[in-house]
């Protein structure tokens, strides 16, 4: 039985957007006193869809960050902002620069408020169960049970779990592989995820001839996470594809440049606007309970592994364990105002001078104590891979619960991940997110900082 395509009005969201877009231009067009506003607003039309050709403006899908976002419409704002003022001196437009600045601002901010209005809608409205697409998976093991929580956790994603195909006993698993086209045939189901570790070359040769003749996508959950699950790029020799991993993006001379500029910046806003005055202060308060320097330094190690003086206000009184020894629950070595300061994380500020330095970044892996590196370098195979960039005041782990001291092996690892993750995946508008869920975090209070 041969099934068609439905998905009632989801069609009608694409042509929204370029309706959108191209009722923003003409609005743009019309501010200015042309001749033929008409002719000028199709040749901008023209110009706008071809620069989103190359840009990709309008690929944005349901698992787009909002960081692709940010970096898809300012590419496309750039572009078009630079053909226009080069194709205004060519027009017969009686107006001056600062009118033609002014309208393109207005334009970018229109087009940027535009995008994001639709894309929260958009996820607003799949969280609520509209545009929501149905799929199955075949194969059952844990990377597609743990693949099909997320997509059951993350509503705003749009996608409606139906059931897995494959060997087990979970009352989930709707029957085997062979059973699979029969079903397809009795139920709508929109997308199949087929697990490449579970099917045969030819299973899999079946589900795609199956899935184009009745209009079902097929994805495939890699058998091996740790290597397929990064990002991979194609590289052709001759005609011959060969399958290569990407580096971190923090390996591109742009994004290096970007973030230090951004640790520069931060961190001198910080030490300017509010170190000067807070150190004298907190200085005070520690000397006024015990004897002792303001500032405790300790050797942590960096980028490449190499150690560095990390700076904190001191928080302990000076003891002979503090260099060996993480600090715990209780610990009778912190002084009264070094609970305080622990506790809303006002002992890490010292780092910013780091940051400065360029010896950490304000977002990174957290540096550990030499001795806690050596012992966990045991431990865990990729452990160094932390070390590959600069270690960071707050980071991914540190939000994510994964902070202070490590009391099993199950921490380390789930912290390892996170960094793994964020060395992998970073980006400017990452950086941001940790800086603003570490401020709410410091204001909610966080069980693990002691």
């Amino acid at each position: 039985m041969i099934r068609k395509k439905t998905h009632r009005y989801s069609f009608l969201i694409l042509p929204s957007i370029y309706f959108l877009d191209s009722l923003l231009i003409f609005l743009f067009v019309n501010s200015f006193e042309f001749k033929q506003p008409l002719l000028l607003f199709i040749v901008l039309e023209v110009v706008w869809f071809t620069i989103s050709y190359f840009t990709k403006f309008y690929e944005v899908y349901r698992n787009t960050k909002p960081a692709e976002i940010i970096s898809k419409t300012l590419k496309q704002a750039i572009v078009f902002d630079l053909f226009f003022i080069s194709f205004f001196h060519f027009l017969t437009i009686h107006t001056s620069d600062r009118f033609l600045l002014k309208n393109l601002f207005l334009l970018n901010i229109s087009l940027f408020i535009l995008k994001f209005f639709i894309y929260i809608l958009l996820k607003y409205y799949r969280a609520k169960g509209g545009n929501n697409r149905t799929f199955i998976i075949v194969g059952y093991n844990e990377e597609t049970i743990k693949f099909r929580n997320i997509l059951k956790t993350r509503v705003d994603y749009g996608f409606r779990f139906d059931s897995f195909f494959g060997q087990g006993d979970s009352k989930d698993i709707k029957s085997n592989y062979e059973d699979l086209k029969a079903y397809l045939d009795q139920n709508p189901v929109d997308v199949i995820f087929c697990s490449l570790k579970e099917c045969s070359n030819e299973q899999i040769k079946d589900i795609i001839n199956y899935a184009d003749n009745h209009f079902i996508n097929v994805k495939f959950i890699p058998d091996n996470k740790e290597i397929l699950g990064k990002q991979l790029k194609v590289d052709y020799f001759d005609y011959y594809p060969v399958l290569s991993l990407n580096k971190s993006p923090l390996d591109k001379p742009v994004n290096k440049v970007i973030k230090r500029l951004f640790d520069i910046i931060f961190s001198s806003c910080i030490i300017v606007c509010i170190l000067s005055w807070l150190t004298p202060i907190i200085g005070f308060l520690i000397k006024l309970e015990s004897k002792g320097p303001v500032f405790f330094k300790q050797k942590r190690n960096g980028i490449n592994y190499q150690p560095f003086n990390c700076y904190k206000y001191r928080s302990m009184h000076p003891n002979s364990l503090a260099h060996i020894k993480q600090v715990s629950k209780n610990d009778n070595r912190i002084t009264k105002i070094g609970k305080l300061l622990r506790k809303t994380s006002i002992d890490e500020l010292p780092q910013f001078f780091n940051v400065f330095k360029g010896e950490m970044s304000v977002v990174g892996p957290r540096p550990h104590m030499i001795k806690e590196n050596e012992r966990f370098l045991k431990k865990l195979d990729k452990f160094m891979k932390r070390h590959h960039i600069k270690p960071g005041i707050t980071g991914l782990a540190q939000v994510k619960g994964y902070r202070g001291e490590v009391k099993t092996d199950e921490d380390i690892i789930n912290r390892l991940e996170y960094d793994l993750f964020y060395i992998e995946n970073w980006s400017l508008w990452l950086d941001i997110k940790i800086i603003l869920f570490t401020v709410f975090n410091i204001f909610r209070g966080d069980q693990k900082a002691y």
